[in-house]
């Protein structure tokens, strides 16, 4: 089995201005994203990462600043870490750099809210390709040979993507899906197909859940009938 840890930005400037950044450059984190960078390092430090890829944009990079200075001090295991250019932000075409509330009554703001699928940015990307590339990432990262789990930081709308596609989701569904900045949802693949493990965790300790089974039998059982839990849970 694989375990793969998403992994959305952390709270960024043009969040807190509640802005479209896209790919606009110089988007730094907020003072809450550095704080928040600091709390997924302490909750990602006892994960063994055998693979690390990160989106080209310069918040992705800054969220896992404290996490790979703290991989460069430990003795565990030293992880590959790669920019993966799957994982960019989408291309919001001539909507990047505006306001939402501005957006929100633009005639397409409907189509982004209610039928996603149909979707093309003015100048910019469609929502099914990136919900392509973003999945072509995530097969790639899962088939990358490696012992430890594999972390791919991306972005709100990529990972929303990846998720709708696991759970057999339309893509017009997506926006029922939510990643908060610094969120991170982990998936299991058994060989086969793709499970959620924890979707959108903010808080929780990550290591149990990507601590594998100790056979295929066990995992495929814990499909059936919701499972027993996890250990140490009430």
């Amino acid at each position: 089995m694989t375990r793969i840890v998403l992994l959305r930005h952390a709270h960024s400037s043009a969040n807190a201005k509640a802005i479209l950044a896209g790919r606009a450059p110089g988007v730094n984190l907020s003072d809450r994203g550095r704080k928040e960078s600091q709390d997924v390092a302490q909750r990602l430090k006892e994960v063994d990462f055998s693979l690390i890829r990160v989106s080209p944009m310069e918040r992705c990079a800054q969220t896992i600043e404290p996490l790979l200075t703290y991989l460069s001090k430990s003795k565990a295991m030293k992880p590959i870490i790669e920019v993966e250019s799957d994982l960019v932000e989408v291309d919001y075409g001539k909507w990047t750099g505006r306001k939402l509330a501005t957006l929100s009554r633009d005639k397409a703001w409907k189509v982004v809210q209610n039928t996603p699928s149909a979707m093309y940015f003015p100048g910019g990307e469609g929502l099914l390709d990136v919900q392509a590339r973003a999945m072509r990432a995530l097969n790639s990262a899962t088939n990358t040979p490696g012992k430890g789990a594999k972390l791919l930081v991306s972005h709100g709308d990529v990972i929303k993507s990846i998720v709708a596609s696991v759970l057999g989701t339309h893509l017009d569904h997506f926006q029922k899906i939510v990643i908060d900045p610094a969120s991170l949802t982990v998936l299991d693949f058994n060989g086969v197909d793709y499970r959620v493990l924890t979707l959108n965790n903010t808080t929780a300790p990550i290591a149990a859940f990507l601590k594998e089974e100790s056979s295929k039998k066990k995992s495929v059982s814990a499909l059936l009938g919701g499972g027993s839990g996890r250990k140490g849970k009430g």
